[in-house]
């Protein structure tokens, strides 16, 4: 399979799992604490090198990640559905799919609630403020209530980058560097 494909792959995976997870955890009435299981896993996943490894590594076999797996979820408290769902996806070899998984997710329980997503990229953990204060400024914009979800990502050194949809906006201080450095070399 092309590496082009593979996104793809990996999208349409991590929706139907969403999907499904989401239907359990509506009849079961727990989709917003599943969600914030699932906030908690992907906390973790980001601070932990060595679970991003077991987690994108086809090294592991579904035994030994499912078992890790349980292992991670026990130390974080995190049981029930969520638990169950990560070991589900560990012996189904589809780890590497959690990521979007848990924001696929996140859309469904949005949309269910009435809301639209918005992915935001900052160079630093936001605070509950700034968070609160961005989804106002949202808000205000497309006329719904808002539900964000951050990345962080050092990379873009400062400012933010939110997308809504199909739209984006980027005010991060590495794509104005990137404009700047092009507007020189056109005057030099």
């Amino acid at each position: 399979m092309p590496v082009a494909d593979t996104s793809q792959l990996v999208s349409g995976v991590a929706e139907r799992y969403a999907s499904s997870l989401f239907d359990l955890a509506q009849e079961a009435g727990s989709a917003d604490s599943v969600g914030k299981d699932l906030a908690r896993f992907q906390a973790m996943i980001d601070e932990s090198e060595d679970l991003k490894r077991l987690i994108l590594s086809p090294v592991f076999s579904a035994e030994d990640q499912t078992k890790a797996i349980s292992a991670v979820a026990a130390k974080a408290g995190i049981t029930g559905l969520v638990a169950n769902f990560l070991k589900v996806v560990a012996s189904n070899r589809r780890l590497f799919a959690v990521p979007g998984m848990i924001k696929a997710y996140r859309v469904i329980a949005a949309r269910a609630r009435g809301e639209i997503t918005a992915d935001v990229t900052s160079s630093h953990a936001l605070t509950a403020a700034q968070e609160n204060e961005l989804k106002a400024a949202l808000k205000g914009v497309t006329g719904k209530d808002v539900a964000i979800a951050v990345t962080v990502d050092p990379s873009i050194l400062g400012g933010l980058i939110v997308k809504v949809g199909s739209r984006q906006i980027d005010t991060s201080l590495r794509t104005k560097l990137s404009t700047l450095k092009l507007a020189l070399k056109e005057v030099g």
